[in-house]
């Protein structure tokens, strides 16, 4: 009876923890989870305001109140009928050369070192990175952008915590996927990526490919929804992703007929995606081209983040499960994003 007690009155006081610090319609008991998946949570659908059913009208009463420019209106109906946005030109072009400089001389210098990666024989290109902006200021500085924190920040509602990059020298030919299995929020929603171009597209390189609407007509495929077990990844790894999870997506790519559509992207062009936007690479039909390309993904302050496939919770949150969301180490004095 006592022992039972006890257990009650630490259960109620996790929940009060949870509730202080993160914004969820039902606050859960962290430490109780052995594993961190979609299933382990209560459904409470997303609490992004972009997702929800009144998010048009949300907008059009913003810019009649004067809230709200028409052109960031126009950005937040594209975003929320389309789940993407593609800012022409939006990173200068010294900020992107001297981000891809510093790439190269940290790989020259052994600080950053690539896998092989080949998509072929006489592939001339190595492999993606992930994370480079820990070692690299310069793709921290990228990742940081004031102007692209400015309009992950209007989608969100709420202030952005950059969380992971990913810097490549060609296409990747990902097939069809969904971040929200890779990088997921209680509640659902909260995370938005973005795609930065350092060089004109060509279409032979295995661009970047997205499903319009995606986020909206498909369902969430976590790993329970797709039949991968608790456990199941920490133990076979991306074989229960490749055996169940992407034969899943394209079945229901096919069942809503849903078509892609191509990011030719000219230099400094930057496509932002929802949390639920299906997309991937493109097959490379030319090895010889280059596809020199910054993914960034960003987290909403007060979601709680953890990765669905492996269970596990983010580094956001490396200073214990209740403590508030902590970023990477931040820029130094005087070297603020451009």
């Amino acid at each position: 009876m006592f022992r039972t007690a006890q257990k009650r009155i630490k259960s109620y006081l996790a929940k009060r923890n949870f509730q202080k610090t993160y914004a969820a319609e039902f606050p859960v008991d962290l430490d109780a989870i052995a594993e961190f998946r979609g299933d382990a949570f209560p459904k409470c659908g997303s609490g992004c305001w972009i997702d929800q059913p009144d998010a048009l009208y949300r907008v059009d009463e913003k810019v009649a109140l004067g809230t709200m420019s028409e052109s960031d209106a126009r950005i937040c109906r594209k975003f929320i009928i389309d789940g993407y946005y593609i800012a022409p030109g939006l990173i200068e072009d010294e900020a992107l050369d001297a981000c891809w400089r510093a790439y190269e001389e940290a790989i020259a210098a052994g600080v950053i070192e690539l896998a092989p990666e080949p998509h072929g024989e006489g592939d001339p290109y190595p492999g993606r990175r992930l994370d480079p902006h820990i070692e690299v200021p310069e793709i921290r500085q990228l990742q940081w952008h004031r102007d692209v924190l400015r309009i992950t920040d209007l989608l969100f509602g709420r202030k952005t915590l950059p969380f992971q990059t990913i810097m490549g020298h060609k296409g990747s030919s990902q097939l069809a996927h969904s971040d929200a299995i890779h990088m997921t929020t209680y509640p659902l929603g909260f995370l938005i990526a973005n795609w930065v171009a350092f060089e004109d597209i060509h279409p032979d390189s295995g661009p970047l490919v997205y499903y319009p609407r995606s986020h909206r007509l498909l369902p969430y495929l976590l790993s329970a929804e797709v039949g991968i077990l608790r456990q199941e990844f920490k133990v076979k790894g991306y074989a229960a992703y490749n055996e169940k999870y992407e034969p899943a997506m394209a079945r229901h790519l096919e069942a809503y007929g849903l078509q892609p559509q191509t990011f030719i992207a000219q230099k400094g062009d930057v496509l932002f995606w929802h949390a639920n936007l299906v997309h991937g690479g493109a097959p490379r039909a030319d090895l010889g081209h280059s596809r020199k390309a910054l993914v960034c993904h960003y987290f909403a302050e007060r979601a709680f983040t953890y990765h669905d496939l492996s269970g596990n919770r983010t580094r956001l949150h490396k200073n214990g499960l209740y403590a508030p969301p902590v970023v990477d180490p931040p820029l130094a004095a005087g070297a603020g994003a451009a």
